[in-house]
């Protein structure tokens, strides 16, 4: 009997030392841009790049998220147009979907002129980093 007892305690002590040092949860980032400006892997690893772990701090991974979404694009005379948004937003009790309730959000945009599909794709991704850089100031100041 009390090897019993004793394999119990023993079984749960090494439980509760694996649930101490669980992973903590990931940030979660939802991209909702146009593909031909810019991929969701390219986008969220942008956020991932930009949102420090400052933000983080004050911020929990397990409270809140970040989405991001880049429109636009060539018209027809060559003219590059684009708009990129970044919003953090509170995460539902069950961290499995943002409330689109927005905490702080940034747009950037910009239009250049005489320009290709890899210079508007370039356009892009540099008008998203500075929309996440104003998320972050906004949220931590430096």
């Amino acid at each position: 009997m009390n090897v019993r007892l004793l394999a119990g305690v023993v079984a749960l002590a090494c439980g509760t030392i694996g649930a101490a040092h669980a992973a903590p949860p990931k940030t979660m980032f939802v991209d909702h841009s146009n593909d031909a400006l810019i991929d969701e892997a390219s986008a969220k690893a942008i956020l991932g790049e930009g949102i420090t772990a400052r933000v983080l701090k004050v911020y929990p991974a397990n409270k809140w998220g970040f989405v991001s979404q880049v429109e636009g694009g060539l018209l027809g005379n060559g003219t590059c147009v684009i708009t990129a948004r970044v919003m953090m937003m509170q995460l539902t009790p069950t961290m499995k979907a943002m409330l689109f309730r927005p905490q702080k959000t940034a747009t950037t945009f910009d239009a250049q002129v005489g320009s290709n599909a890899d210079q508007c794709k370039t356009l892009a991704r540099t008008k998203l980093k500075e929309a996440v850089q104003a998320v972050v100031s906004s949220l931590v100041k430096a």
